[in-house]
């Protein structure tokens, strides 16, 4: 067996561990993997972490992100466990509304009790990326708990079809607000930087030539400041459009693996609070 070989099957064997030791407290809902092998019971919905695959980040270690739900207070919560660094991350952004602050408290101290030897990290919002406005423009249409929870399928395919045209139509308003600064910024420039010169150059007597090229500097590199600002809001609009609509993608897998499972075990007996490893093998 080659060594990224035995690395692999550390990292899978070391994530089935803290699927174990997290069972002990809550209950796995759905679980998505990145370049690992997890063994799971057949009522899991299992899918691909999307965030970074559609990125193709090869420099990202291997990791399971799992949705679990607290047994004794119903906390949602979203724990991502880094095999290869012993580290586990609480995305705190995507399960917004999901949970208490005492529930969160008291999941990072079960965590640390249960789980010594590694390390816990929240990751809270971002505002720069706009994280709390993604989070508030997805629940409005529908929340992760009724995703991992509900069974009326009709009804939850209905808000995620609202959501994906939601996110749709915010990537072509910023392709818009984009071309709209392209279009006009080069142009209006350079119309500036013409006007800003024939005009200041009759100055340049009363002002001295140092002050009239300082004003033309600043005028030029004003409104390129302003074109830069709507320029980086459009990026910015459109890097939020992505995530609405990878967050509905990652909802429908959701929905459309646990639609599978009912279909096939309707006539099973649920599975309890505390959720096993057996039985299945995903990648």
């Amino acid at each position: 067996m080659s060594t990224a070989e035995q690395e692999r099957t550390s990292d899978c064997e070391a994530c089935e561990h803290v699927l174990q030791a997290i069972s002990a407290f809550a209950r796995l809902h759905a679980i998505k993997l990145y370049r690992l092998t997890v063994t799971l019971p057949d009522s899991v919905p299992v899918l691909p972490c999307l965030d970074h695959e559609v990125m193709l980040h090869e420099g990202i270690s291997p990791h399971a992100a799992m949705y679990i739900e607290e047994t004794d207070n119903g906390g949602l919560h979203e724990v991502v466990c880094v095999p290869a660094k012993q580290s586990l991350e609480i995305d705190v952004v995507s399960t917004s509304g999901e949970h208490t602050n005492e529930s969160h408290v008291r999941l990072v101290n079960l965590l640390r009790e249960c789980l010594p030897n590694y390390t816990v990290r929240v990751n809270g919002p971002l505002w720069f990326r706009g994280d709390r406005r993604v989070a508030r423009a997805c629940r409005a249409q529908i929340s992760l708990r009724d995703v991992l929870v509900s069974a009326d399928f009709e009804s939850l395919n209905r808000a995620l079809n609202r959501l994906k045209t939601i996110g749709a139509l915010m990537e072509k308003q910023s392709r818009v607000a984009s071309w709209t600064v392209r279009t006009v910024t080069g142009p209006l420039l350079a119309v500036t930087g013409f006007v800003s010169y024939q005009i200041l150059g009759s100055f340049t007597e009363s002002l001295g030539d140092v002050w009239v090229q300082g004003l033309r500097y600043s005028i030029v590199g004003g409104l390129g400041a302003v074109f830069l600002y709507l320029g980086l809001k459009a990026v910015h609009l459109t890097e939020m459009a992505n995530r609405v609509w990878k967050r509905s993608s990652e909802y429908g897998l959701i929905l459309s693996e646990r639609q599978r499972i009912a279909d096939g075990s309707s006539s099973s007996i649920a599975p309890g609070p505390n959720v096993g490893l057996h039985s299945r093998s995903q990648q």
